[in-house]
């Protein structure tokens, strides 16, 4: 679907995906948000453009921008340089917040990114384990995942790249003092670890997706409250924003499809 097929109408599917990761910023302060994906991409844009105006985004390399482009459009605005050793230092002060994607994600939010099946003898190789773990322990770490399936929302991860709450549980005081998952975001709704156990549960749906098609997608046994409510509505000023401002490539569209 084209930029110019949304400007008007109700909101889609991918376009609720965007205010939900929108959201894992709300009132989060001059923190830098590392969105990896474009819709989380274009969240965190919005994000930045509303209700986070102190937001720090990045050309996704090593500057920082004093503005929200288009994606994929040069930034006006460059207000600092960020190299990687600099970007690692601020890592470990917990001053960002990083938005992922996870090839597998489990009940207690361990992720991996790093390959599928055994490790001796791995049916795939994916990304590897990458920043993962410095990710988890050391600053807000959510996921982001286009499509929800018991493929990628599984009983026990093949290898732990991100760590969860069990773990660092497991690894105490040193593990726990800055780990923290605000949230999962999926094509099917909004996920949080706000139980007893810190185990996954279903936070909001998006509009259109029943409590019934979410828990046949996940692999695990998801907490479900009695009453689930959608994921709110966007604005129409934000709708603008997307359609108009951020992304009006409608490349949103091509990651989570009408």
């Amino acid at each position: 679907m084209s930029g110019t097929g949304t400007k008007t109408g109700a909101a889609t599917r991918a376009e609720y995906c965007v205010v939900a990761c929108a959201e894992a910023w709300r009132g989060a302060g001059e923190i830098l948000a590392s969105p990896m994906g474009t819709i989380p991409m274009i969240g965190a844009r919005l994000a930045r453009l509303t209700f986070s105006p102190d937001l720090l985004l990045t050309d996704g390399e090593a500057l920082l921008i004093g503005d929200a482009p288009a994606i994929g459009a040069p930034p006006r605005v460059v207000e600092g340089w960020l190299p990687y050793r600099q970007h690692l230092a601020l890592v470990t002060t917990g001053r960002r917040h990083v938005m992922m994607g996870a090839s597998q994600i489990d009940r207690y939010g361990n992720q991996n990114i790093s390959c599928i099946g055994d490790w001796e003898r791995p049916k795939r190789q994916l990304l590897g384990v990458r920043g993962a773990p410095v990710n988890t322990l050391n600053n807000p770490t959510s996921y982001w995942v286009p499509k929800h399936s018991p493929r990628v929302f599984v009983e026990r991860v093949d290898m732990v790249s991100g760590v969860g709450y069990d773990r660092a549980a497991a690894a105490g005081p040193s593990a726990t003092r800055y780990h923290r998952i605000p949230e999962v975001v999926s094509d099917l709704g909004v996920f949080d670890f706000d139980t007893p156990d810190h185990s996954m549960r279903l936070r909001s749906l998006h509009p259109g997706v029943t409590v019934e098609q979410v828990t046949a997608a996940t692999g695990f046994g998801l907490t479900v409250p009695d009453d689930v409510p959608f994921t709110r509505e966007p604005t129409a000023e934000e709708l603008r924003l997307i359609r108009v401002e951020i992304d009006p490539k409608g490349l949103r569209e091509r990651e989570v499809p009408a």
